[in-house]
């Protein structure tokens, strides 16, 4: 299964949203990749940002494949690959 960028965004605003106790609309993600330190994100809240590790996304996408899918799998079965853009691989 094969996760676009929109889909991973939407996972990291529900589980910011879910965690902070606000709207998911609240919630701004841009997510980056760098040679040196691998995949991230900048999350905006009400004007303070702060940046989530890959760790992070894994945990966020975890979550949405529960909720959204029903798909319950472990992090070592989600992979971020960057193509044209940004998305993750999901073994079955």
């Amino acid at each position: 299964m094969r996760l676009s960028m929109d889909e991973i965004v939407n996972a990291v605003c529900l589980n910011v949203a879910e965690r902070r106790q606000i709207r998911p609309t609240d919630v701004t993600v841009e997510l980056l990749w760098d040679e040196e330190l691998g995949f991230s994100a900048e999350v905006t809240v009400q004007g303070r940002s702060w940046y989530l590790v890959e760790g992070n996304l894994i945990e966020a996408i975890l979550r949405y494949l529960g909720t959204e899918y029903g798909i319950r799998t472990f992090p070592d079965r989600v992979r971020l690959e960057l193509t044209d853009e940004i998305v993750a691989e999901v073994a079955e």
